[in-house]
């Protein structure tokens, strides 16, 4: 047990599902089998998700302020408490609110600290609302970016994952317009360097990266613009350069249909949207007959940082806060991914 990993889990906003998620996948029992699991919130907050889920007679909370305290046993929910809540139903359950986005945004920076001082071999996030965040005076526009300002980070990038399917992002956060004056060579040939080594960090031993088009068909020679010809293709061949199996400019119409059927190993990609459609349809399956989520799979990584973080790849789920039906399935994934990733920085001494 001493030997597994200790990843901070964090609960995610309060007045999401994200305590309920955490709750749930407790209730997982390969947790322990292959993590120090940790979460990072309020006593309060996590107590009352255990009795939303239904789990008091399977759960316990441990509360406590130092990780010499954690008893990391089945059964047992070690809370790292930040104490910012005391009365759960202050944070108005369900609703986007500045002392919900207060507190998640602290679970957030609690998490990274842990880390950044070697206390916690990795971190594990759940969902946040940016606009709540944002009304806590938090002006971000995810985690990814709270992430590279508070671990120092430069050159970082999003990475999206479900099973041996995998996408990395040029660029997320911004408009459709913006995004596309970002499509620099500089930018996709750091972004490549950055999912070819996510691929070596799984232990993928020769990665095949395919780089996505920005343009219809690639831009047909330039008759649908020209960002292929003077910007994606030199960054392709810089590439190469440095040894790395770079392929593309691909169609982005079925450059993710051959990435599912094995052709390569992660797909570079221009914009938020280009990536993040075709993982979740994989991951997210809804059920017509029976009205709910079969599944709400993958996970969200952010390449790039000095410490291992991985997350959940869906929202706060608002809708569903309180009732105890959220599905857990990606925080299970998000947490199965960082205790690998962990464990293989640790064993090449990183």
């Amino acid at each position: 047990m001493s030997k597994l990993p200790i990843l901070a889990i964090t609960s995610g906003d309060p007045a999401g599902s994200g305590p309920e998620i955490t709750i749930k996948a407790f209730l997982n029992g390969n947790i322990h089998n292959i993590c120090r699991p940790l979460v990072i919130g309020d006593t309060c907050v996590l107590k009352q998700a255990i009795n939303f889920v239904g789990a008091e007679d399977k759960l316990q909370i441990n509360t406590i302020h130092d990780i010499s305290e954690a008893q990391f046993a089945p059964n047992v929910i070690d809370v790292y408490d930040i104490g910012l809540i005391r009365d759960y139903n202050s944070i108005g359950v369900g609703t986007i609110n500045a002392i919900a986005g207060e507190a998640a945004f602290n679970y957030v920076i609690t998490a990274i600290d842990l880390a950044m001082r070697n206390i916690v071999d990795g971190t594990i996030t759940n969902a946040i609302s940016k606009e709540a965040i944002n009304l806590a005076g938090h002006h971000y526009s995810g985690h990814t970016e709270i992430y590279a300002e508070y671990t120092h980070t430069k050159k970082y990038c999003m990475m999206l994952a479900h099973n041996d399917f995998r996408v990395a992002h040029v660029s997320t956060h911004v408009s459709l317009r913006e995004a596309c004056d970002l499509c620099k060579k500089d930018r996709v040939l750091e972004v490549i360097g950055l999912a070819n080594q996510a691929c070596l960090a799984v232990d993928i031993k020769q990665p095949k990266v395919a780089v996505a088009g920005l343009n219809p068909h690639c831009g047909e020679h330039g008759l649908f613009g020209n960002e292929e010809i003077d910007e994606i293709i030199p960054a392709i061949e810089a590439a190469k350069e440095l040894g790395i199996n770079a392929i593309g400019p691909c169609p982005p119409d079925t450059v993710f249909s051959q990435a599912i059927g094995g052709w390569y190993d992660i797909v570079v990609c221009m914009y938020h949207d280009q990536g993040h459609i075709p993982t979740k349809v994989q991951g997210f399956v809804y059920n017509r007959e029976k009205q709910q989520w079969n599944s709400v799979a993958g996970v969200n990584i952010t390449l790039g940082l000095p410490i291992v973080r991985v997350s959940v790849d869906h929202g706060t789920a608002y809708d569903h806060a309180g009732k105890g039906d959220a599905n857990e399935l990606s925080l299970v994934n998000a947490i199965e991914y960082g205790a690998k990733l962990s464990s293989n920085r640790h064993n090449k001494g990183e």
